[in-house]
Formats: C-alpha cells, structure tokens, sequence
C-alpha cells in the first residue's frame, strides 16, 4: 500500500503509528495512514483487519491545588 521511500511501518509493525497520514478529518476525529490504519484522536486504532487497538494515551495526573 506504501509508495513512499523508504517504505513506511506496516500495520503490523510496532511503529506503524509512524507512518504518514494520507487524509485527516477534524471533525470526527481519525486519520487514515499510508498502512491502512485509521488513527483516532485519542489514540486508539482500528487495524486493515478489523482489529482495534484500545486508546493508550499517557494518563495525566494533575496536582491538587
């Protein structure tokens, strides 16, 4: 699926959330890889397969004031 050079991660891989962004929507909030994954907003996954992949931001812990 990768034209570019050198190839970009396989959807597979463990870096695949490397691989350049062919199209982007703002509103609802994904962007569609050059692998074939559609990356969402808050960071969880859906694989070419079917697969998903549970968002993994950092939790962020704010000190109480």
């Amino acid at each position: 699926m990768c034209w570019h050079q050198p190839c970009c991660p396989t959807a597979d891989a463990p870096d695949r959330e490397a691989a350049r962004t062919i199209t982007r929507d703002g509103v609802t909030g994904y962007a569609l890889l050059c692998n074939g994954v559609l990356l969402f907003d808050d960071t969880g996954e859906l694989l070419p397969d079917g697969r998903i992949v549970a968002p993994h931001r950092p939790l962020v812990i704010r000190a109480a004031a």
